[in-house]
């Protein structure tokens, strides 16, 4: 990609990511983040904005797993029915899954509750060159857990640690460890799916009217929804609290789902792309092996042996 396309790539890119970064320069509210925002966009310029994303996540993804120097982290949190599992499935359509990997991170195992709340995140992170998913992550610590504090009582801390500065620890805890990742060549990037209660309604109502879809659906989901200004509540103080320059956070309008695909599709384009990605060049000694390789190839002789070597002087 030349020095001009990349800058008309970054310029283009950025209408639809930058309104939507906090990385804790400033204050934040959620309530000041619309639901149903739409980016002066409808759903057909939006399909041909994603499906170019599509094409762009592609071809970085080859460099970034040929490479094999950096690695992303994407984490995707959200309400029920935010539209977490679609977005994932969407944006990645066409990839590679051998330079990907998605881990969805449910209630703890036994063995999990036995280790540290960040431990089976850790153990899941992407290798260099890979593409890591968290399907909701450690950021459920901080979350779920704060409005239920009986889940926390399970998770076998001394009591004498579990203080009222225990969301403050989490959260200190949380940017340390996003700050050792970026500083070792993980790039960490960090959306919150921020739907609205009519719109989360809407869905499980389609969820309940569509056979396909109510497996999706439990009475849980009902009990959480009497919880949501707490949920709001805890969000806010997530994101204000581990929002940096370095892992920034992304507060996608999440009511319309082809938006908040072009929005996480062109965050994730927009950071590989300042990467500066490359197919790795071979050096004079590989050059010299793979003369030797085409030799002996040739000599093995079959029919396409001229075509190969017009191919070679070429």
């Amino acid at each position: 990609m030349s020095k001009k396309s990349s800058e008309s790539l970054s310029t283009q890119l950025k209408t639809f990511v930058a309104p939507f970064r906090v990385d804790g320069s400033g204050e934040f509210h959620l309530k000041s983040h619309r639901t149903n925002e739409k980016g002066g966009l409808d759903k057909d310029k939006a399909e041909k904005i994603l499906e170019a994303n599509r094409k762009r996540l592609n071809d970085f993804q080859e460099k970034l797993y040929a490479q094999d120097r950096w690695s992303v982290l994407l984490i995707f949190q959200g309400m029920d029915a935010a539209g977490k599992d679609s977005a994932i499935k969407s944006i990645f359509d066409g990839v590679n899954p051998q330079g990907c990997e998605v881990h969805a991170f449910k209630q703890p195992s036994t063995l999990e509750l036995d280790h540290d709340f960040m431990w089976r995140s850790a153990i899941a992170l992407p290798q260099r060159g890979r593409i890591g998913i968290f399907n909701r992550s450690y950021y459920e610590e901080c979350l779920v857990v704060r409005v239920h504090p009986e889940i926390l009582a399970k998770e076998k801390i001394p009591p004498a640690l579990v203080t009222k500065n225990i969301w403050g620890e989490r959260f200190e805890d949380i940017s340390a460890f996003e700050r050792y990742l970026t500083r070792n060549g993980t790039i960490v990037l960090k959306f919150f799916l921020n739907i609205s209660k009519q719109e989360q309604r809407e869905r499980f109502l389609d969820r309940l009217n569509e056979p396909s879809k109510n497996w999706k659906f439990s009475m849980a989901d009902i009990a959480e929804r009497v919880l949501w200004g707490k949920y709001q509540a805890a969000y806010q103080e997530v994101i204000r609290h581990t929002s940096t320059a370095a892992a920034p956070w992304h507060v996608v309008p999440a009511d319309h789902k082809w938006f908040a695909r072009v929005v996480i599709g062109s965050t994730i384009v927009g950071a590989l792309q300042k990467l500066d990605l490359k197919f790795p060049k071979a050096d004079k000694a590989s050059l010299e092996e793979f003369k030797e390789v085409r030799k002996a190839l040739l000599e093995q002789g079959g029919g396409k042996k001229a075509s190969t070597e017009k191919s070679a002087k070429k």
